[in-house]
């Protein structure tokens, strides 16, 4: 588990990144934090694997606190963080194997076991045939997933994901967060995932929170989330419709509804109303359907 508590952190220009984050990332769980350009996102993961140092608050990563690691101490804590980056960052004159084994030739294991486990993780990520591949011979989705592979290398108890797929087309990135959910899944391994994009969030996460001006202004579970009425969140995370043009005795209305959504629908048509629009999807742990109505305007359910 990963515990924010208090997390300051401001430039010596005065400018205040981070303004008492706490947040909490349960093992074995993908947590999402979002937010627009300039909230404080990068420097949040930034911050978790030490590259930049907090002002104040602490960081907790199961159970240990790694804000007053210095030396071979926060070393080793950090080779228990996995990181993803956004451009991939693989060394060209290396092979797709070689740039998955380059954690463990940093912490000295053998060069056998190291072809073992990059061979290893390449097989997981679905690349056990490019492992003799150079970068410029691989598309930016399998550069990704070399990436994670590295990321994964040194059996991390925590991953963390740097808007890793906002390079990528919509298919790559289905793609890449599909092996994200699996590896979650197989390894039961924590994910902090830094993205600006909603539609990530719906398709990765188990929670998400939402950063604005370097706090987090809002947080939950995503099945939670779009049941609360007012969400910032919720509306993105809730499919959108289009306007819809009305008579004048008429008015429309967005329903959001859970498990009894098929019996609120019947009665909604039964009273006079038609349903102009319907989506249902999963979000999270519910089923959640959005319908755009139209009623009479004395009809009331």
């Amino acid at each position: 588990m990963l515990e924010i508590s208090g997390l300051r952190k401001t430039f010596p220009n005065g400018v205040v990144a981070l303004d008492g984050v706490d947040l909490v990332v349960p093992k074995g769980e993908i947590v999402g934090v979002i937010g627009r350009s300039g909230t404080g996102k990068s420097t949040l993961i930034r911050c978790v694997n030490r590259l930049e140092e907090p002002t104040a608050g602490t960081i907790h990563l199961e159970g240990e606190e790694i804000t007053r690691m210095r030396g071979p101490q926060l070393r080793a804590a950090r080779r228990r963080i996995g990181m993803i980056f956004q451009q991939f960052n693989l060394l060209t004159s290396r092979t797709a194997a070689e740039n998955v084994a380059l954690p463990l030739e940093i912490a000295g294991v053998g060069r056998a076991e190291r072809r073992r486990r990059a061979l290893e993780l390449l097989d997981l990520v679905g690349l056990g045939d490019r492992g003799a591949s150079h970068p410029s011979q691989l598309s930016g989705g399998q550069k990704q997933r070399v990436g994670i592979a590295r990321a994964l290398a040194s059996e991390p108890a925590l991953l963390l994901s740097d808007e890793a797929t906002s390079a990528l087309d919509a298919e790559t990135t289905n793609s890449v967060l599909d092996l994200l959910r699996t590896i979650n899944a197989e390894l039961g391994l924590t994910v902090l995932l830094i993205t600006h994009e909603m539609d990530v969030v719906r398709a990765a996460c188990d929670r998400v929170a939402l950063l604005d001006a370097g706090k987090v202004v809002e947080h939950g579970p995503l099945g939670e989330v779009v049941a609360r009425p007012e969400s910032r969140l919720a509306q993105g995370l809730l499919p959108q419709f289009g306007r819809v043009e009305v008579a004048d005795h008429e008015h429309a209305r967005e329903l959001v509804l859970f498990d009894d959504a098929d019996e609120r629908l019947a009665a909604e048509v039964a009273a006079g109303a038609r349903i102009e629009a319907r989506s249902t999807e999963r979000i999270g742990d519910r089923r959640v359907t959005r319908a755009l109505v139209v009623s009479p305007s004395e009809v009331t359910v």
